[in-house]
């Protein structure tokens, strides 16, 4: 933690986090996303227009926009399925009876998820929405740039596609799966505080603090299995790629991917920063 801060001196502004790395001819952006957003949020800033026009590659985590609605239902027969055993037993009982509301808040009937391996009602209990004033991924920041890069006819690349991403969550230990779900539901259960900005407000703000110890760490420090296999692995296989490109001849890359993955020791601005190239956080 103690290298990604001393990258912030000179920063000011309330806006989401954006870093600069550069060598002698190519430059990447590193734009710390919210997948999950409301409709009226407003997140664009001049800064990052900018970086989005200069951009010849357009990066992301996945193509969402390849996720057509059979091939995911396809996706999740294959591997978020267990004919065997339903959702319900693996539950404990004050996890499934908060399970309940959240369910019926999204008109979704218990039995419709019965047959889910638990990483898979997590994900979906994670990115819909359970109320009329919800957040979703169609209003997400990712997909939304992806549509406009395409648009533009800009390059767009993934580091991963969405399979990888299923079968990652897929490959988790039971007990992992579980307590993702646990989390989820303890997290959507929480009653919302007046006086305390919303996660999405803190990333509109550029609150590093709230998504690092807030999120970040805890996240480290309960679940080690879930961390290592959502940030630590991918982060690395990620600023290999990324090595590779400033490695090649000069361009301009915007990488557009989870603010979670900006955090700490393990996120992207450190790991490249450790490999010698100068990063600075320019938003």
């Amino acid at each position: 933690m103690a290298l990604l801060l001393s990258l912030l001196p000179g920063w000011a502004g309330a806006a989401p986090a954006m870093w600069l790395v550069r060598d002698a001819d190519t430059e990447i952006y590193l734009f710390g996303t919210m997948h999950v957003l409301s409709p009226a949020a407003a997140w664009r800033t001049p800064a990052y227009e900018a970086a989005y026009e200069r951009a010849q590659t357009v990066w992301f985590e996945a193509d969402l926009t390849t996720a057509d609605p059979p091939a995911l239902t396809d996706l999740v027969a294959r591997y978020g399925v267990d004919p065997e055993r339903s959702l319900s037993t693996k539950l404990a009982n004050h996890e499934l009876r908060a399970l309940k509301p959240l369910l019926e808040r999204g008109r979704v009937p218990l039995a419709r998820i019965e047959h889910m391996r638990p990483w898979a009602a997590a994900l979906m209990l994670s990115t819909r929405s359970l109320g009329q004033a919800g957040g979703t991924v169609e209003d997400g920041a990712d997909l939304a740039v992806t549509r406009q890069a395409k648009q533009a006819a800009k390059t767009v690349r993934a580091f991963e596609t969405v399979e990888d991403q299923i079968r990652m969550f897929a490959g988790l230990s039971e007990p992992g799966e579980v307590q993702y779900l646990a989390d989820v539901i303890r997290e959507r259960s929480a009653p919302v505080r007046r006086r305390e900005p919303s996660l999405e407000q803190a990333w509109i703000a550029g609150d590093m603090t709230r998504l690092g110890p807030g999120l970040v760490e805890g996240m480290r420090q309960a679940s080690p299995e879930f961390y290592d296999m959502l940030l630590r692995r991918r982060n690395l296989a990620w600023a290999r790629t990324l090595e590779r490109e400033m490695a090649a001849p000069g361009g301009v890359h915007l990488v557009n991917v989870g603010a979670l993955h900006m955090v700490g020791d393990d996120g992207l601005p450190t790991l490249l920063a450790a490999r010698g190239y100068e990063v600075r956080r320019i938003q």
